[in-house]
């Protein structure tokens, strides 16, 4: 891959196509057989599950390689290594017997460590019957670290890497507790962020803290030899809350029929009405607009904000959606011309093979 990062739609889905997916499934075909050698068969169940039904998770993230130059083939390691963490962890929570708060902390305490090199690896499974993984977890968690330790540079991104990771981690305990405690548990963890976010509901700053695309960013500009401490702090700022804001709401708004059939928590539901949301979305949009203006490789990050709304509202699930070509138009309106631009394209590509965005 050439070092240049892209600067216009065709440049970067031309890309996209030719040079990252095929080395994203190179990726995940290895993790897949690892995952089909976990002796355990819960674990193996869902390991083989997160990656099969959530390989667009690993596919999106790995654009931002395109940022880490001559080391893109590193960036998309560890990018599909913490993705694959996410997902299977997800899954776990998502569907085990546990409900223990503990139990979901100590699992995710493997993110952490993926992020921190200097980290031993520990019983990430210490508070559930289901242990046996054949060393999958931690092998994860050490190609993320492996990778990370390598770069002079990472502990000008640490603190950041952190902070996001952190955040991710607290959404994951709150949300996956019974039921009853779920929506308390959330909106007593916004009180303590709240005088930091005061224009963003209880919701909405849980969503933003449900992405992963700030700790991709950061880490591929990294390996790039690109980073100081002033374009790590931008990144964050840019990233978070608006960018993996929109991200997430764009997620829960797809799964909104799915969510209400599966009984499952969906943030898009907390607001009062359609009109409500679509104002909401479109606030979301401008402020990304506004703050990505701040980085460097402007153009990139702006085809990444218009993509993840033509991208999103281009899945197959929207049309199951009341109100859903109201919404689309308007949204795509808001967005901007690429918006429209990444909405046919990845209409067409469903067409020809199927799958799911980002």
């Amino acid at each position: 891959m050439t070092a240049q990062v892209p600067q216009n739609a065709v440049h970067l889905m031309f890309r996209v196509y030719k040079e990252v997916f095929p080395e994203v499934h190179k990726e995940l075909n290895y993790w897949v057989e690892r995952a089909k050698k976990i002796p355990n068969k819960e674990l193996r169940t869902q390991a083989i599950a997160s990656i099969e039904d959530k390989t667009f998770h690993c596919e999106g993230g790995s654009i931002y390689s395109m940022l880490a130059g001559p080391q893109w083939k590193e960036s998309i390691r560890f990018i599909v290594a913490y993705q694959t963490i996410s997902d299977y962890l997800d899954n776990l929570c998502d569907r085990s017997t546990s409900m223990d708060p503990i139990d979901f902390r100590m699992l995710h305490q493997s993110m952490a460590d993926a992020l921190t090199p200097e980290n031993e690896i520990k019983d990430y499974y210490h508070y559930r019957d289901d242990k046996d993984d054949g060393n999958y977890l931690s092998d994860l968690v050490h190609t993320c670290q492996n990778v990370l330790k390598d770069s002079s540079d990472y502990p000008m991104v640490q603190k950041h890497t952190l902070k996001l990771g952190s955040l991710y981690t607290d959404l994951q305990v709150h949300k996956h507790v019974i039921e009853e405690e779920r929506i308390p548990r959330l909106k007593s963890w916004f009180k303590d962020h709240q005088s930091e976010w005061p224009h963003l509901e209880w919701y909405e700053f849980s969503a933003c803290t449900g992405s992963t695309l700030g700790i991709f960013c950061l880490v591929s500009y990294m390996l790039n030899g690109r980073m100081d401490e002033s374009l790590a702090a931008q990144v964050e700022r840019s990233y978070f809350p608006f960018m993996q804001g929109l991200h997430i709401l764009l997620d829960y708004y797809i799964d909104q029929r799915e969510d209400e059939e599966e009984g499952d928590l969906n943030f898009c539901s907390y607001y009062a009405h359609e009109e409500q949301m679509k104002h909401r979305f479109e606030y979301f949009v401008r402020q990304t607009h506004e703050e990505v203006q701040e980085l460097p490789d402007t153009a990139f990050h702006q085809m990444i904000h218009e993509g993840l709304v033509g991208m999103y509202l281009a899945d197959r699930k929207v049309g199951k959606l009341d109100n859903a070509k109201s919404f689309v138009k308007d949204l795509l309106k808001v967005s901007g011309r690429k918006a429209k631009f990444f909405y046919y394209n990845t209409k067409m590509y469903h067409k020809l093979k199927p799958g799911r965005p980002l």
